[in-house]
């Protein structure tokens, strides 16, 4: 009986010959799903606008400041929180290649502030910031599935050694001993999987109705309480975190969680408000005097 997983999978899927002196150029798992998450997020969005009858010129602005704000807030993100030293030494770095850290809070603060700037010249078309972010963590649940595969396919970010019969060894991690670990990149990405799909079923059944705020509550309630208890399945990023009772990612998704719980219940205060504004469905008799 196998106890563990030989997880020895290439992170590049193909390379592209050199053509007219360029390249040549290498294709990877991980660059590829990242793209796939802001194409396929693209036509939700498409059909999201579709269905709740907002202008369909206006996706490409949209995309393009999802694409900039996530991967300048992740940049930026990763070397705040993990190698200040580097941001205010050499800053070139966040924005020249190759860009091998990206962090999912610095992606976050930089989506919720694109899509603040968006909402704030959308507003005529009843794009609020409230009403936007709704409606995008549905597409960023689904990217946060595929950029987590996307390290599973790198061997990076593994988890701390187990015994569990799924268990895998990264062969191609030489930084950690060649020991079955947990596969804490899996985790993350069903559970952003499982999110994406609760995400559009409470949007399909609510649609224009859904109470402002309360995908952004959900989104970020599940996706950080649940990073804050797979950080104790996984080995530290950075060496000072072995120093800390808790590392940074936990530490970075506590204040995203009271922020999922601030946003779920103003959504669910806004919702009973209008519930008592709005006029009875059985109103009571009028009698003529």
């Amino acid at each position: 009986m196998i106890a563990y997983i030989i997880w020895n999978a290439s992170p590049e899927l193909f390379t592209i010959p050199e053509i007219g002196g360029f390249g040549p150029f290498i294709v990877r798992w991980y660059g590829l799903l990242f793209a796939a998450g802001f194409l396929i997020g693209q036509q939700i969005m498409i059909h999201v606008f579709k269905k709740e009858g907002k202008p369909l010129e206006d996706i490409d602005t949209l995309t393009l400041y999802m694409v900039i704000s996530t991967v300048l807030g992740a940049r930026l993100g990763h070397f705040l929180f993990y190698e200040p030293e580097v941001l205010f030494s050499r800053p070139l770095e966040v924005i020249l290649p190759p860009y091998a850290g990206l962090a999912s809070h610095g992606a976050a603060i930089g989506i919720l502030t694109g899509l603040w700037f968006y909402s704030r010249s959308h507003r005529a078309t009843g794009q609020t910031f409230l009403w936007v972010t709704d409606r995008i963590v549905i597409t960023v649940a689904l990217g946060a599935a595929f950029i987590r595969f996307g390290n599973l396919m790198n061997h990076e970010i593994v988890g701390k050694v187990t015994d569990v019969p799924w268990g895998f060894i990264f062969m191609r991690n030489m930084e950690y001993s060649q020991h079955p670990r947990h596969p804490a990149q899996l985790y993350e990405s069903i559970s952003s999987l499982i999110l994406f799909f609760v995400l559009l079923w409470y949007w399909n059944r609510n649609k224009s109705q859904t109470p402002a705020g309360s995908m952004l509550g959900i989104f970020l309630i599940w996706i950080f309480t649940l990073r804050f208890f797979y950080e104790f399945l996984k080995e530290n990023q950075v060496a000072f975190e072995d120093n800390l009772a808790l590392n940074m990612g936990q530490v970075l998704s506590i204040p995203a969680v009271l922020l999922g719980i601030y946003f779920l219940w103003r959504s669910k205060q806004n919702a009973e408000g209008k519930n008592l504004t709005q006029p009875s469905d059985n109103p009571a008799p009028r009698y003529s005097r």
